[in-house]
């Protein structure tokens, strides 16, 4: 024993401190490489500004190693200090974009492809994946339907192609495509009008997210076939790496409303001969706050060559600007992956689960002159008083709702639960031919519950009080399993693809309505429907065919079965090819066009390589040119095909089932209805010139949707009202798209770098029979009106308006035109310039980058002044804007539908402003890397738009037709200032 002690009392006496710096000839310091003692475990990271201090035995080599890097080992000998300079590894800092079902390196992409790492993200408060890539890519235009916190957001790949089939692209997380559903419930339509459901993506943390890839032509989508129509995006989770390492983030945010409406004050209200009611109320200023939101991030992961994992847990909770609104998120991450059997077996497992609350307001999408609570803020009187005596709201009619009564005797609270993953394994089964398998799943469980109290003044819930309880379920599998060959042959390289996808959908409802109570307890009337029915209401007629509590339910299932195959041949450094195809099966569509097929084809000319081009100029000059055809069958659930769905029933107050039951056939049988396709052209130019400071890409596209699925009334008498078929007709979608990326100064201490894009679109309707009216109009004396219609020769969502001309002497509007609707020389909301600059700098350990957006030659039509900002609406004792009083509108004026509330959407806004400083931390030992920051999004906006904001668009459709472009009621957009903190151990 006392041998043994002796010889340890040796070791640790020949054990040397060391320390030094790693570095690299261009950016200096290294930070986070690993140093690790030859032929053992002991090791540590260095610092941010690339220092380590380690003690080893004698005679010990260190290995310092670091992702990008080449591995270099150092012995120590009799050296206390260790300074290393590595090489960067050229091979694999190339940069690599995912494809669907592998990776590519981008230099080699045959098709359009924009990749987004973690650094290129928006950042600051940021809900939903979607946001992370506003503005940054060239030819995606993303519109957030409103400011709401967790509300729906628009994507739009070069353009608009579809209408009943959905526009949004298809998005893959980590393998697993996700159906295109809600998961959670829209609003009851009851009292405040149809409100939209919560983004069904708002469960995955962004903070989770490595890296996003956008297919966005033909041949990069064809290999997703049938939802490939309008663009992929594929996301990445973030994995572990290095030695382990413990990841927090903080952050805390002030929002506050960018731009209030320019109503008339108290003063200005009875000045102008408004009813006069005593007191003085800016009823924005009452229902607007200062809103707050708290973020956590924290995470542990590390990995080497046989493997790697990464656990994270999030938190968000975020406060709207709007009184009682809020969401909150619970999410929990997990990805890992391990090699065995001499590296030829690789198991691993992507997992995302997420518990989000989200705490609404009763603002809708259509609701009449009575207004939700949007409208009620608007036209409220600014003389009345919000409560008649203390603690009692000021109520007088149905009609005028108030607004802070609206808020405080409503609730509307959705929870939902989410998890998505996958389980995959990969064998090598000889050299260059891999099988993976893969098992996703894709499993939500969401319910909303909405109550509104019996003392709430609301036409349909005065004196009745009213619940609304909506559950959704969804459950996604996919198995899929595929063969990868790589062979180079001489000068020839060959990478194939072959494989098989099953994926299923089920989609179950379950609703219950309930009215009639004797409680104005919102939590009572939620949790005890048995109290509902007990109340005879003063206007018994209102309601005496509905039952007091009524149920039913919804289920539906369909499956995709596919098969695809892809071929890229490579010859030399020259030239590359892609073939690929995907076969479709779809239990949507009837016998007679099940499957659909779907082939594309690209080539890419590396003009570099050749001699001609002079290498003294261009690093990088390449020629790529694509065509293909996708699907869409992004359409409602079990509409086409005869099988049985359960079939609704409904109970009265006595608990009688007094109708349906059972099981019941879809009726709209079509066994002709197929796929629709588009079909797109691409040509593409990448380059590089400046020794690789200067950059970009440039891409002309032609996109023809044909075969355009359609809901179509039927002729009367008919056994359906309407039924779906495909039209032939034509969407154009024409464009040029401009990516540019400059490293204006490139130095050690001070860095500056500019990314640019800008994109033009132009969209046609062709070759379509008949006309379809859209964008329906809601307000006072606007029943049945509509701003919006589909036509031949026009763009999608054209605007269908009177001309108009001012007033009259008598104060009636003037149409020069002529009193009808009519097209507008096409003008459309769909815009026809997109664009963003990004400004990054550091200077340090400073780092600053500022981010401006733009949208151009679109045109929004304002619902929300049509309805409210009138002299009738003046006349009838509601507020109004300013500009309203003395321009010449007589109080008997129709509001009609006109070019009076078409505006030009045009905007440039700073989106995003940071500022971080990264904390030098040379003597600390337990923290890595430190950096604090500060960001400002949505702080300047620079548009002749009358609205609140003009990146909105409510949802206004007619018959299932969509629309896109107005303005009405939207819960208004915020400008937050957010600082934080990020730390590594």
């Amino acid at each position: 024993m006392l041998l043994t002690l002796f010889n340890v009392a040796l070791v640790v006496a020949q054990e040397a401190n060391v320390a030094g710096k790693v570095t690299d000839s261009k950016a200096g310091g290294i930070p986070g490489v690993t140093v690790t003692v030859k032929g053992s475990t002991k090791g540590t990271n260095t610092d941010v500004d690339g220092n380590y201090q380690i003690s080893v035995p004698a005679n010990a080599t260190l290995t310092f190693s670091a992702i990008g890097y080449i591995t270099k080992d150092m012995p120590v000998g009799n050296k206390s200090v260790v300074d290393v300079t590595l090489s960067e590894d050229v091979k694999a800092l190339e940069e690599v974009v995912v494809v669907g079902y592998g990776t590519v390196k981008k230099k080699d992409a045959t098709g359009a492809v924009s990749a987004l790492g973690s650094k290129d993200f928006q950042k600051g408060i940021v809900t939903s994946p979607e946001q992370l890539m506003q503005g940054r890519v060239a030819g995606v235009q993303i519109t957030q339907q409103s400011g709401e916190p967790g509300g729906g957001i628009n994507v739009r790949i070069r353009g608009t192609s579809s209408v009943l089939g959905g526009n949004n692209p298809l998005f893959v997380i980590d393998g697993v495509p996700l159906s295109g559903d809600n998961t959670s419930s829209g609003g009851d339509n009851q009292g405040v009008g149809r409100q939209p459901a919560k983004n069904p993506l708002n469960f995955l943390n962004p903070d989770d997210i490595q890296s996003m890839d956008i297919l966005k032509d033909a041949s990069a989508t064809a290999i997703y076939g049938s939802r490939g129509a309008n663009g992929v995006v594929l996301i990445t989770t973030k994995r572990g790496r290095g030695k382990g390492t413990l990841d927090y983030g903080y952050s805390y945010g002030i929002s506050n409303i960018t731009k209030k409406y320019d109503l008339l004050n108290a003063a200005e209200y009875k000045a102008a001969g408004g009813q006069d009611q005593g007191a003085d109320t800016d009823w924005q200023d009452v229902l607007f706050r200062t809103a707050k939101t708290q973020q956590h991030n924290l995470s542990y992961g590390g990995g080497d060559a046989s493997g790697n994992y990464r656990f994270s847990l999030g938190y968000l909770n975020q406060d709207g600007i709007v009184q009682t609104s809020n969401v909150k998120r619970y999410s929990v991450g997990f990805s890992g992956q391990k090699k065995f059997i001499g590296d030829r077996l690789t198991i691993g497992s992507n997992l995302n689960f997420a518990n989000t609350q989200d705490t609404g307001v009763p603002i809708s999408e259509n609701i009449g002159f009575e207004g939700d609570l949007m409208g009620s803020i608007l036209k409220a009187n600014p003389t009345r008083a919000v409560f008649s005596a203390p603690g009692v709201y000021n109520q007088v009619t149905n009609s005028e709702p108030n607004p802070a009564a609206f808020v405080n005797l409503s609730r509307d609270k959705n929870n939902t639960l989410r998890a998505l993953g996958n389980i995959n394994a990969e064998m090598e089964i000889i050299k260059g031919l891999k099988f993976k398998t893969v098992l996703g799943f894709d499993k939500s469980m969401a319910s909303r519950k909405q109550a509104y109290s019996r003392d709430l003044y609301v036409t349909g819930i005065r004196d009745l009080g009213r619940v609304y309880i909506r559950d959704v379920e969804t459950n996604n599998q996919l198995w899929e399993n595929y063969f990868t060959y790589d062979k180079e042959i001489g000068n020839v390289s060959l990478n194939a693809l072959l494989g098989y996808s099953y994926q299923s959908f089920e989609y179950g409802t379950k609703n219950v309505t309930a009215t009639r109570f004797r409680t104005s307890d919102l939590d009572l009337m939620v949790n005890n429907l048995g109290i509902a029915g007990t109340v005879t209401p003063k206007d018994e007629t209102a309601v005496a065919t509905v039952g007091s509590v009524i149920q039913n339910s919804s289920y539906t299932k369909d499956e995709l079965q596919s098969y695809f195959g892809r071929v890229n041949l490579g010859f030399g450094s020259k030239y590359l090819f892609t073939g690929t195809l995907r076969v479709d099966g779809s239990s949507k569509f009837g016998g007679n066009n099940k499957y659909g097929y779907f082939p594309s084809g690209a080539f890419k000319w590396k003009l570099v390589e050749e001699d001609f081009i002079p290498k003294t100029v261009f690093t990088d000059l390449s020629l790529r040119v694509g065509y293909g055809v996708t699907g869409n069958q992004a359409i409602p659930h079990n509409v086409y095909d005869r099988r049985d769905r359960y079939g609704d029933y409904s109970i009265n107050d006595t608990g009688t089932n007094i109708s349906g039951g059972g099981s019941s056939a879809v009726a709209f049988n079509n066994p002709n209805l197929k796929w629709e396709s588009t079909a797109a052209l691409n040509l593409g130019l990448d380059f590089s010139i400046l020794k690789g400071r200067l950059g970009g890409s440039i891409d002309v596209y032609n996109k023809s949707t044909k075969d355009l699925l359609f809901k179509v009334v039927a002729a009367q008498p008919a056994p359906n009202p309407f039924i779906y078929r495909n039209l032939d007709t034509d969407i154009q979608n024409r464009g040029i798209e401009l990516a540019l990326n400059a490293a204006v100064v490139d130095g050690k201490k001070f860095s500056w770098e500019v990314l640019f894009n800008a994109s033009y679109n132009k969209n046609l309707v062709k070759n379509l029979i008949g006309t379809y009216d859209t964008g329906e109009i809601n307000g006072q004396g606007l029943s049945g009106a509509f701003a919006q219609r589909l036509a031949e020769g026009q763009p999608l969502f054209a605007y269908f308006l009177r001309e108009f001309g001012g007033f009259d002497e008598n104060g009636n509007s003037l149409y020069p035109n002529g009193d009808f609707q009519q097209f507008l020389g096409g003008k459309s909301p769909l815009p026809k310039v997109n664009a963003g600059l990004t400004n990054n700098f550091k200077y340090g350990n400073f780092d600053l980058s500022f981010f401006f957006n733009g949208v151009f030659g679109n045109y929004l039509y304002s619902n929300t002044a049509n309805a409210f900002f009138t002299q009738g609406s003046f006349s009838n004792g509601r507020n109004v804007t300013k500009n309203v009083i003395g321009n010449g509108e007589g109080k008997l004026n129709a509001p009609d539908v006109s070019t009076r509330f078409l505006e030009k959407g045009n905007f440039v806004r700073l989106q995003n402003f940071t500022l971080g400083y990264r904390v030098p931390l040379k003597s600390s030992k337990v923290l890595s890397n430190a950096r604090v920051f500060l960001t400002g999004q949505n702080l300047l906006t620079f548009t002749k738009y009358s609205g609140q904001d003009p990146e909105v668009s409510t949802n206004k459709s007619l018959n299932d037709i969509p629309s896109f472009g107005i303005d009405y009621t939207a819960y208004p957009r915020a400008r937050t200032w957010t600082v934080g903190v990020n730390v590594s151990f």
